[in-house]
């Protein structure tokens, strides 16, 4: 029986975590894909080599082409360059979107059956910019959003209510970022809305941490950003695709008209299957839910306009991609 296989394209911290929770779990084999010389290869061969202590028998290998992501049924995107001192963060898009245009003309040619999981920020212009160059179906492009976001609101939860996490199910939508929507009416412990445990003003300041979740582990790293969390967030899309397991997943998903938006990548429930974005789950918001969500979508569509700009420049063959262009992991998640 055949495996299923995995390519990451992007070697750093998020994408090298990445790969060793899907070795290690036997759910794929897995490609990891960096420009960099030696780095995927040698990180490949160390999480290889890693296998036989921790018993398991999925192959992985590291490579910098990308003919070695062909037949893939599922290829992650952590490519993206960090924001530098003095560098604003529409440079930033720009930059991102050169690296993703680059990366999507790679993924249509050597990979053109797969589906994509989008992490490189910012994460719905991004799924969004590489949908338009792949010119895939929209349900085989899905970035990984609200899985993440609402994994840190229902782990902060839990530690304000001394709780386990296995019981608290929190729901986080729109775009990734200061942006996002989380849903308290919509998040539970052991099926209690938190609004029945926790008072207004605790959880408006749950909230608030959760947008700032990417924020505070950068300041405390100092230098880098966060990958266990966001690298577990993959995990769990790519296992309900790959197994089909059709979880309903907070996900950044194209919209056709689902809560009155249209042509955005934005974070909504979905189900997760085999053949990647099987529905979208239209809740009933209320009204400053649906407004937040629709002012989150604005700011979204603006930078999508920029992020289309500086691909249209690439591929028009005015603009050259940097040769460090994939892969540094530098995203804040």
């Amino acid at each position: 029986m055949r495996r299923a296989k995995v390519s990451i394209i992007g070697a750093g911290h998020v994408g090298e975590t990445i790969a060793i929770l899907i070795a290690r779990e036997e759910l794929a084999d897995v490609v990891l894909l960096d420009i960099l010389p030696g780095i995927p290869k040698g990180k490949g061969l160390d999480i290889a080599e890693s296998s036989a202590a921790a018993k398991f028998d999925s192959h992985i290998a590291g490579t910098s082409s990308y003919e070695e992501i062909s037949h893939s049924d599922i290829v992650v995107v952590t490519a993206g360059l960090p924001r530098k001192p003095g560098m604003t963060r529409e440079d930033l898009l720009k930059k991102n979107a050169s690296i993703i245009t680059e990366v999507a003309k790679n993924i249509k040619k050597y990979s053109p059956d797969s589906i994509v999981i989008m992490v490189t920020n910012p994460l719905d212009v991004m799924s969004y910019l590489l949908w338009k160059v792949t010119s895939f179906s929209e349900k085989k492009v899905v970035g990984q959003a609200g899985v993440l976001d609402s994994a840190r609101f229902s782990y902060f939860i839990a530690e304000e209510l001394d709780v386990s996490t296995e019981d608290i199910a929190a729901l986080v939508l729109g775009g990734h970022g200061d942006s996002m929507v989380p849903l308290p009416r919509y998040t539970t412990v052991s099926g209690i809305p938190i609004t029945e445990l926790l008072d207004k003003e605790t959880i408006d300041s749950l909230i608030e941490r959760t947008r700032k979740g990417g924020d505070e582990i950068v300041n405390l790293l100092n230098k880098g950003s966060a990958y266990y969390a966001p690298a577990q967030a993959v995990y769990n899309m790519a296992e309900s695709i790959i197994k089909d397991k059709k979880r309903i997943l907070p996900s950044s998903c194209y919209l056709s008209g689902e809560y009155g938006l249209k042509d955005i990548f934005m974070g909504v429930p979905a189900k997760l299957g085999s053949s990647g974005v099987e529905e979208i789950i239209e809740l009933k918001l209320k009204a400053p839910e649906l407004a937040s969500l629709k002012e989150s979508a604005k700011i979204c569509k603006e930078k999508i306009q920029i992020a289309l700009e500086a691909s249209a420049h690439l591929m028009g063959g005015k603009g050259k991609v940097a040769s460090s262009a994939t892969c540094r992991g530098g995203r804040k998640k």
